[in-house]
C-alpha cells in the first residue's frame, strides 16, 4: 500500500522520493555489473603487451565511472536520512509511535531507504570485481604518473576522492555503513534532543516488521514473498542502526528490540534466503561481540 504524505510531510517526501527513485537505477546497474576480471588479467600476465594494456584500461575507466557514481549515491542516500530522522524523531508527537502512524509516508520511505541499502550490500558481497576493478584502475595511473603518461579518465577521480572511494568500497556492507555512520551523526549532532527519539523509532519499526512476519495471519496477506523480504531486510536494518546508536546497543537484555524473536524470525526462513541478512548482523553490528550479548543469542547467529 502507498501511504500518501500530509501537507507537513510533504516537502521531506519530495526530497527523499528524487533519491528513492534513483535508488532503483542504481540497483539495476550494480546488478548489470559484471567487471573486467578478463581484460585484467591478460593485460597482468602479459605486462609488455601495449595492446592488452591498454583494452584493460579502456575497460575499467566507464567501470570506475560507475564505482563513483555508487559512492557518490550514498553521500545522497545519507542527506535523505537525515531528513527522514529529523522528521521521525522531532519534538511534534508524544512517542515514536505516533510520529509512525501520523507520517506513515515517512516511515515507508525509511523502509524503503533500508531495504535498498541492505539489497545494495547483499549485491556488493557477491561481486568481488568491484575491488579488483578499482585497486588495478589505482595502480595502473600511479604508474601512468610515475611515468608522466597523460591519462584520459584521470579526471574522472583524483587521488583524495579515489582514497574515500577505496574505503568504501573495502567494508564488507559499505552502504549499511554509511547508513550507521550517519544515523550516529544525526543523533550526536542534535545533542538537544533525547537519544530515545530515535532509538524508539528504530526499536519500534523492528518490532512492527516482526510481528508482520512471525504471525499468520499478517503473513497470509503479503501479496508476495517479496514482501517478505522486504520486511526481513527492513527489520534487519533497524536492528543494525539501533546496535549503533543505541549507548548499549541491540543485543543487552534491556534491549527494546526483541533479539532472540527477530533472528529466529530470521532463521525460520528458507536458509539460503536469509544468509546475506544473517551476515550483516554477524558482521555489521557494533555490540555483538560484548560481554553483555547472552549465549543463547551468539549461538543462534553461529
Amino acid at each position: 500500500y502507498y501511504a500518501q504524505p500530509t501537507e507537513a510531510e510533504r516537502e521531506t517526501w519530495d526530497e527523499v522520493d528524487v533519491v528513492l527513485k534513483d535508488a532503483l537505477a542504481i540497483l539495476d546497474e550494480l546488478q548489470a555489473y559484471k567487471g573486467a576480471g578478463q581484460e585484467i588479467r591478460e593485460a597482468i600476465q602479459n605486462p609488455n603487451d601495449e595492446a592488452l594494456q591498454d583494452q584493460a584500461w579502456a575497460a575499467v575507466v566507464p567501470l570506475v565511472g560507475k564505482l563513483k557514481k555508487f559512492y557518490e549515491f550514498s553521500q545522497r542516500l545519507e542527506a535523505a536520512l537525515h531528513s527522514l530522522l529529523r522528521a521521525l524523531t522531532s519534538e511534534t508527537y508524544d512517542d515514536p509511535t505516533q510520529h509512525l502512524e501520523r507520517e506513515q509516508a515517512l516511515a515507508k520511505q525509511f523502509a524503503e531507504i533500508l531495504h535498498f541499502t541492505l539489497c545494495f550490500d547483499e549485491l556488493k558481497m557477491t561481486n568481488p570485481a568491484i575491488q579488483n576493478d578499482f585497486s588495478y584502475y589505482r595502480r595502473t595511473l600511479s604508474r601512468m604518473r610515475i611515468n608522466n603518461v597523460p591519462a584520459e579518465g584521470e579526471n574522472e577521480v583524483n587521488n583524495e576522492l579515489a582514497n574515500r572511494i577505496s574505503l568504501f568500497y573495502a567494508d564488507a556492507t559499505p552502504m549499511l555503513k554509511t547508513l550507521s555512520d550517519g544515523t550516529t551523526k544525526f543523533v550526536s549532532e542534535n545533542k538537544n534532543l533525547p537519544i530515545e527519539n530515535t532509538t524508539d523509532v528504530l526499536s519500534t519499526m523492528a518490532s512492527v516488521c516482526k510481528v508482520m512476519l512471525e504471525t499468520p495471519e499478517y503473513r497470509s496477506r503479503f501479496s508476495s514473498e517479496e514482501t517478505v523480504s522486504f520486511c526481513l531486510r527492513v527489520m534487519v536494518g533497524v536492528i543494525i542502526l539501533y546496535d549503533y546508536v543505541h549507548p548499549v546497543g541491540a543485543f543487552v537484555k534491556s534491549s527494546k528490540i526483541d533479539m532472540k524473536g527477530c533472528i529466529k524470525v530470521l532463521r525460520d526462513q528458507p536458509p539460503n534466503s536469509v544468509e546475506g541478512l544473517l551476515n550483516a548482523l554477524r558482521y555489521t553490528t557494533k555490540h555483538l561481540n560484548d560481554e553483555s550479548t547472552t549465549k543463547t543469542i551468539k549461538s543462534m547467529l553461529q
